[in-house]
């Protein structure tokens, strides 16, 4: 017969002993009445809560980078050979060739320190500013085919015409002065080109911060730049005292004999287009105001098409008209003479009857 063996009751020391390692043993179990799926959700949602988070800096930062773009406040790499610089007219009409040399060493030196500013155009860019520097780095492209291909820009928004030309004349008004002649040269043909009304409202836009004497001595070169532009060879080394005193001479009517004496040419310097000049203008010098000057003088119209009225620059006016009966050409303006208008006819004769083969 089989020893049995003698069972004891556990104490209640050792009850609580294995209870507390039945608990350590066993992790707290999820609520087996909870389906699997609600924890998968409950988890899902914890991490849901965290991505709106990262989504919406990702947001922000899309809109900052979009209105920087925008703004034109983002540098960009632009290949020059994209970039037209005479997508605008420019305010300066010469380039020192040192000035250009020593920019052109920096740029090899220090790289360019400074972006240009340009706008997109249909086919690419056009220039705002930074004329000089683009023409620079286009030059050691030419030295150095394989380098120098982009230059560094700001993409501006597209503005209009006045405010594009007004940017361009501040920043050469700044970095590298112009001479009086290229200030009267931007706003007449920013008039002319229909960026402003009229001569004075682009002198008075472009150069909105100078004193009203700064001002009416543009208007002055201005007048020397519609009248004389065509014939001057040296017009930028007009000094501000003989620029004042050749205005002078055309307001008071000697646009043809200044003309006459700039048509004989063969100049080789400043000086000697000076002494050509200067002869005329001390005529009319010591001639006396017969009316005394009232205001601002008024501007002698600008050579060129306005409608249907052709300008020349000798102050001549042709305009196109038609009568039901054919077409007109009418002639006016001062020194008109039958001899002029027998010259006219003949050459018209010669057009007509023998038209130029293209």
């Amino acid at each position: 017969m089989a020893k049995r063996t003698k069972l004891t009751a556990p104490s209640a020391e050792d009850l609580a002993k294995l209870d507390a390692d039945f608990r350590s043993e066993n992790r707290v179990r999820p609520n087996p009445a909870t389906a699997p799926i609600a924890s998968v959700a409950a988890e899902t949602a914890q991490t849901a809560s965290i991505e709106p988070a990262q989504q919406k800096l990702n947001r922000l930062d899309a809109e900052r980078l979009r209105d920087a773009e925008e703004q034109g406040r983002l540098i960009e790499e632009i290949p020059i050979g994209q970039i037209n610089e005479l997508a605008m007219v420019r305010d300066r009409s010469i380039i020192d060739p040192d000035e250009m040399k020593e920019l052109q060493v920096s740029l090899i030196a220090n790289g360019l320190r400074l972006p240009i500013e340009v706008y997109k155009t249909d086919d690419g860019y056009g220039l705002i500013s930074g004329y000089r520097r683009l023409l620079a780095t286009r030059e050691l492209n030419a030295s150095y085919p394989t380098e120098y291909l982009t230059i560094k820009a700001l993409v501006r928004a597209k503005q209009d015409t006045p405010k594009a030309i007004q940017a361009m004349v501040e920043e050469n008004e700044i970095r590298s002065n112009l001479s009086h002649y290229e200030r009267g040269r931007i706003a007449a043909i920013a008039a002319k080109q229909g960026a402003f009304k009229s001569t004075d409202d682009a002198i008075n836009g472009l150069f909105a911060s100078a004193s009203p004497a700064k001002r009416s001595k543009v208007r002055s070169f201005a007048e020397i730049f519609a009248d004389l532009g065509d014939l001057l060879k040296f017009p930028e080394d007009l000094s501000e005292r003989r620029g004042l005193r050749l205005a002078g001479a055309l307001r008071m009517g000697g646009v043809q004999q200044l003309r006459a004496a700039l048509e004989q040419g063969g100049f080789a310097n400043p000086q000697q287009e000076w002494e050509a000049l200067e002869p005329i203008i001390m005529a009319f010098d010591e001639k006396p105001q017969t009316t005394p000057k009232r205001g601002r003088p008024k501007m002698p119209p600008i050579a060129g098409w306005d409608g249907d009225t052709l300008t020349l620059a000798s102050g001549i006016s042709l305009r196109k008209e038609h009568d039901g009966h054919g077409y007109l050409v009418r002639i006016s303006g001062k020194n008109i003479t039958s001899e002029l208008l027998d010259s006219m006819m003949i050459e018209m004769q010669f057009l007509l009857d023998k038209p130029k083969k293209r």
